[in-house]
């Protein structure tokens, strides 16, 4: 009996490695990278161009470009990256709350993505908020430590346009 516990334990424990693996899968899409400085024997820094969309509202896309730093540090995942990140966000698409969400609402600042800079200390977060007076969404681009934050940002705003003829939802429809 104990070998199948064992067993079985280790399927369950396989299975939820490759959830939270899959879910990993899900971030931002890396559409190029430029370096900008040379090293010899180690890799170069690099600035890095990504594309995440926002996951509760279709339609919206975030671009971003961030530094990424090179070196041995870089080169082991050890460096702290730097904050200076940019950010434009754009619809593509009808915007509209995703399908099988509609009792979803966010709240002004909630986080549409979160990624690390340094190996503990330090994050990246991109958060969300509405504009209800211009009907706009706005995104925030941020970085943040445990000891010391930094004023470093970057804001886009999105305004709701109506989509092939039809009205534009209004963004203060979402808001808890």
């Amino acid at each position: 009996m104990k070998p199948f516990k064992i067993f079985s334990c280790a399927i369950v424990f396989g299975a939820a490695l490759g959830a939270g693996a899959a879910a990993a899968q899900e971030g931002p899409d890396l559409i190029f990278r430029r370096s900008t400085d040379f090293k010899l024997l180690t890799p170069n820094d690099k600035l890095a161009t990504y594309v995440v969309d926002d996951p509760l509202i279709d339609g919206v896309a975030c671009a971003y470009t961030a530094h990424e730093k090179g070196g041995v540090a870089g080169m082991f995942g050890l460096a702290e990256q730097t904050s200076e990140v940019s950010l434009a966000c754009n619809q593509y698409a009808p915007i509209k709350l995703r399908a099988g969400r509609e009792n979803d609402k966010f709240s002004q600042g909630d986080l549409i993505i979160s990624e690390r800079r340094s190996l503990m200390w330090k994050q990246m977060h991109i958060a969300r908020g509405c504009d209800p007076k211009r009907n706009m969404l706005i995104y925030m681009i941020y970085s943040d430590r445990l000891i010391e934050g930094s004023p470093e940002n970057s804001t886009a705003s999105v305004p709701i346009q109506p989509w092939g003829g039809g009205t534009a939802p209004q963004c203060k429809d979402w808001l808890r």
